[in-house]
C-alpha cells in the first residue's frame, strides 16, 4: 500500500495560503483568490491541493519539538472550496482526502522496523482559513480527527490509533502554505509501543487551485 489517507494525521490536514501581512486587496476581493492577493477569485466548488513543502517533513512525534516518531517526505491534502465571501471574511473548505506515502514515511521508534501506513477516520473535516491566516480543522458533530498509524514491529504489525478534536494552523502568502506545529493527539488504542501522546507538524505548500497558486486576502 503506496499511499495512505491520512489524519492529516493527518493529517492532516486542510486548505490555502495567507500572508503575515496581506498587501491590500483589491475592492470586494474575496477571502482566497489566485494569482496573487486580490486577483482572481476562488470559485465555490473548485478543489483546491497541496504538498509537503519542498525538502520538508510531516511528522508525528511522541513528544511537542521531540525527535522521536514517524516522518514522511510525501504527502498532500485536497479541499473543496464550500464558500468564499468578501474580505475580510472566512472561507470554508471540506478537507476530503490527507494521504501520505507510505514508502517515504519511517520511524526512529525503539522496536518499530517501519511504516506500512497511516489513515485518517471521520473524513470529510470542514476547514475554515480567515483573513487574518487563522487555520481550524473541524471533524464533524460528535466525531473527533482520528488518525491510525499502522507499524511494523519485531512483535508483528500494530495499529497505534489517536485522536484530537481539531486542528489549528497558520497560512503564509509569502510561500503560499498552510503551517500545523505540535498539533496534540491522544492515543486511544494500541500496543504498548504506541507513544501515549502524538504531535503532528507539517507545512504545506504551495496552496493551488489546478495550475494557480492561492492566495488569502
Amino acid at each position: 500500500m503506496r499511499t495512505r489517507t491520512l489524519l492529516t494525521l493527518t493529517a492532516a490536514v486542510a486548505a490555502l495560503a495567507l500572508p503575515a501581512a496581506v498587501p491590500a486587496a483589491a475592492a470586494d476581493a474575496p477571502v482566497l483568490t489566485t494569482g496573487a492577493a486580490g486577483g482572481t477569485p476562488v470559485a465555490v466548488g473548485d478543489t483546491l491541493t497541496a504538498p509537503l513543502a519542498s525538502g520538508t517533513s510531516a511528522t508525528f512525534r511522541s513528544s511537542a519539538g521531540g525527535s522521536s516518531g514517524v516522518s514522511c517526505t510525501s504527502s498532500q491534502f485536497t479541499v473543496t472550496v464550500t464558500d468564499n465571501p468578501t474580505a475580510p471574511g472566512t472561507a470554508t473548505e471540506s478537507l476530503t482526502a490527507h494521504t501520505f506515502d507510505s514508502a517515504s514515511c519511517s520511524s526512529n521508534v525503539t522496536g518499530v522496523l517501519g511504516v506500512t501506513g497511516i489513515q485518517v477516520a471521520n473524513l470529510p473535516y470542514t476547514t475554515t482559513v480567515s483573513s487574518e491566516g487563522a487555520v481550524a480543522v473541524t471533524p464533524p458533530s460528535g466525531s473527533t480527527v482520528r488518525t491510525t498509524v499502522s507499524l511494523r514491529t519485531l512483535l508483528g504489525s500494530i495499529n497505534c490509533v489517536y485522536e484530537a478534536p481539531g486542528l489549528s494552523g497558520t497560512a503564509a502568502n509569502d510561500d503560499n502554505s498552510i503551517a500545523f506545529a505540535d498539533q496534540h493527539f491522544t492515543k486511544v488504542s494500541g500496543s504498548g509501543l504506541c507513544f501515549a501522546d502524538g504531535y503532528f507538524t507539517a507545512t504545506y505548500a504551495p496552496v493551488t487551485d489546478g495550475s494557480a497558486t492561492v492566495f488569502v486576502n
